[in-house]
């Protein structure tokens, strides 16, 4: 427990726009050690570094206004390089270490080599990148007593729902589906094959490609051959680039689709031209919104010396997870990760995100923020992303509360 001596004025947060108690220093005054793991150099750092920047802003919020109890926040950072072996390592010298709880994971092998570390220590790690479906839900009950897995992005299964739907919007109903070799692979193509039988939509083709791969021409040749009237991509920024252009030199018009990661600067520029008109589900796109949004996007071009974000969805995750985080650790008023996971799972405080709006994100049964509803299509346009839809855009201006 961490008693307070005096309680000082309510203070208001110039970026998030919520109202933040700040206590007495007490007679502890070591920082709260907290850790941050993910990409941060190769293929996937634009997700790994944007998230990190995300999170640096929050700590700087938090640390400014007194910490937590007279606490600072201490970020403890490791690069597992999107390698899941160096993934499982980081996540044991965390737990040994005994930071108070994690936040990061980008990439869903890393995930699924890490999370049981946490689990079995007890300390709650907040997955703020990653999509991979079962990495919150291979601890939910029944299948364990207590869950230290949360999660503040989108699952792979809602990113599929809403892809699929898209395809319905457009009237294509025969796709080919190209998916990397990677455990996100795996799951995306195995989660969009699912939801495609549901709404009835037809998979000509099945390909695969490997990280790294610099020429998937014949995967493409393949899928256009299958008569396909649109093109569906699980892989992360650099893969998508070639097959974009790939495609393009094929003179294969057919809309593209597929993950999140469409919307990495990478891909982007990687791609130039052949990238443009690639769609995507958000939780977050990049433009001037609500006064929290507003002043995080320019909080960040104050802090990182740029207003081209490589990751904007990985950056705006980052930010709200630590938030909601400092959040927990407050109403915990302690450092047990027992009682950190219950805070999580009841938190009494609403918080204005970057994202949304939230209000108990997480319970016991449910360790994952986002719902379909907070989802939006993005679309590469003139070398950004911008919203698909004009309903689109205008939901985005909206309180997009999570689905009960």
């Amino acid at each position: 427990m961490w008693p307070t001596r005096r309680c000082r004025a309510l203070f208001f947060c110039a970026i998030s726009f919520a109202p933040i108690i700040c206590f007495a220093q007490d007679a502890d005054n070591t920082p709260l050690r907290i850790g941050v793991s993910g990409p941060f150099s190769g293929g996937s750092s634009p997700m790994g570094v944007s998230m990190r920047n995300g999170i640096h802003l929050a700590v700087e919020e938090i640390n400014n206004i007194g910490g937590i109890n007279g606490r600072k926040v201490e970020l403890i950072e490791r690069d597992d390089e999107a390698n899941n072996d160096i993934g499982a390592k980081i996540a044991e010298e965390f737990t040994q270490k005994k930071v108070v709880a994690a936040i990061g994971i980008v990439n869903t092998g890393v995930g699924l080599a890490s999370i049981e570390a946490y689990q079995k220590a007890r300390i709650p790690l907040l997955i703020a990148v990653s999509t991979g479906t079962s990495l919150t839900k291979k601890y939910a009950p029944p299948a364990a007593t207590e869950n230290y897995i949360f999660r503040i992005s989108p699952t792979l299964d809602l990113e599929a729902k809403v892809v699929v739907a898209d395809l319905k919007r457009k009237g294509l109903g025969k796709v080919s589906v190209l998916a990397d070799t990677t455990a996100y692979g795996d799951a995306g193509l195995k989660a969009f094959q699912e939801q495609a039988k549901l709404a009835d939509v037809e998979v000509s083709s099945v390909e695969r490609f490997k990280i790294g791969e610099q020429d998937m021409g014949a995967q493409v040749r393949h899928a256009k051959g299958s008569g396909a009237h649109a093109l569906v991509v699980w892989g992360i920024g650099p893969e998508l680039a070639v097959i974009a252009r790939n495609k393009e030199s094929l003179g294969w018009k057919a809309p593209m689709l597929g993950s999140w990661t469409f919307s990495m600067r990478n891909f982007i520029e990687q791609s130039g031209k052949a990238g443009e008109g690639a769609l995507m589900p958000q939780t977050f796109i990049q433009d001037l919104g609500s006064s929290s949004k507003n002043s995080f996007l320019l909080a960040y071009k104050r802090v990182f010396k740029t207003s081209l974000i490589a990751s904007p969805m990985s950056a705006a995750q980052g930010y709200d997870g630590m938030h909601l985080l400092y959040l927990a650790l407050r109403q915990a008023n302690s450092t047990d990760g027992t009682r950190i996971k219950e805070a999580l799972e009841n938190l009494k405080s609403r918080y204005q995100g970057v994202i949304t709006s939230y209000n108990h994100p997480f319970s016991k049964e449910d360790h994952d923020a986002i719902t379909q509803n907070m989802l939006l299509m993005g679309v590469v346009s003139a070398g950004r992303v911008d919203y698909a839809y004009a309903d689109d855009q205008k939901r985005g201006a909206l309180l997009r509360l999570k689905a009960q």
